[in-house]
């Protein structure tokens, strides 16, 4: 007897919840055989607008937890996916991603890398810095905010993980925008996330048309940084001016950046403070 076929619903990821598209709208997405892979939901504007709100609701709560709990939550989320591995391979293939396998492998390990640099990279990269005055002088790091992130239809799982978590590493919240090619892996890598202890808002998960969101997202006064992988000569020069014109930090390549601190480091502001001291002259004492 022949089993019936029961293709997948997509759901996007927002605020902690599993979303349908405000629009309602939906696309196909088929193998090259015309096998059914899944009904995708297509992000509208104001489904990218809600994943701001709730970016920027949660970031007091993701930047201000510890560094050690950010890092137990990224390794406990390296754990959860590496018990779906044989699922997120099947969707890789499906992708007809050749090294389906080793792609898998490499995300967990990518994670754990990353939990394990959560309070690091802030005493590797800050500093005390020597001044012609009386005062302590110090640079640190902090999140810049609500980050977006536009993946490449190229991108595996891998790569996925690759463009958001250094993001999430420095408390920053992050917006995953990717075409419908990529939803069966970014959506069901949401799942994951959902079960790792992440806070609602600190990373939201959008499948779009990524040219219709490319005005709401570099024009939009509450995200701070955009970080674009496999975007066209035009669709960046579109994204460039308009984002100039709210002073937003861009970043853009064709590849996700290879585990790194400094990919970190991208997404994040240097703070110095000036602190007086004391000091003795002749007896009288100055601040």
């Amino acid at each position: 007897m022949a089993t019936l076929s029961v293709p997948k619903t997509y759901k996007m990821y927002v605020n902690g919840t599993f979303i349908r598209s405000e629009s309602g709208r939906t696309t196909e997405l088929r193998d090259p055989s015309g096998t059914l892979l899944g009904n995708i939901p297509l992000a509208s504007r104001k489904d990218f607008r809600n994943a701001v709100v709730s970016a920027r609701a949660g970031l007091a709560k993701w930047a201000g937890a510890t560094a050690y709990l950010r890092g137990q939550i990224l390794y406990r989320a390296a754990e959860m996916l590496d018990a779906r591995a044989t699922e997120f391979q099947k969707l890789l293939i499906s992708k007809h991603l050749k090294n389906a396998a080793s792609d898998a492998k490499e995300a967990v390990e990518e994670l754990i890398h990353y939990a394990g640099w959560t309070d690091k990279y802030s005493a590797i990269f800050s500093s005390v810095n020597p001044v012609a005055s009386p005062h302590f002088n110090f640079s640190v790091l902090e999140p810049m905010g609500v980050v977006a992130i536009i993946a490449s239809a190229t991108f595996g799982l891998r790569d996925i993980l690759r463009s958001f978590v250094p993001v999430l590493v420095g408390g920053n919240t992050a917006i995953v925008i990717f075409p419908a090619v990529n939803a069966p892996v970014a959506l069901t890598l949401s799942e994951v996330l959902h079960h790792s202890d992440f806070p609602a808002g600190a990373v939201a998960f959008l499948s779009a048309d990524i040219g219709e969101l490319l005005e709401p997202v570099a024009g939009h006064l509450d995200v701070n940084a955009i970080a674009a992988y496999g975007l066209e000569t035009e669709q960046i020069k579109k994204l460039e001016t308009l984002g100039a014109e709210n002073v937003k930090r861009i970043r853009h390549a064709t590849a996700a950046p290879v585990p790194s601190p400094y990919a970190i480091v991208d997404f994040q502001e240097t703070k110095t403070t000036w602190h007086p001291v004391e000091v003795s002259f002749a007896g009288t004492t100055t601040y």
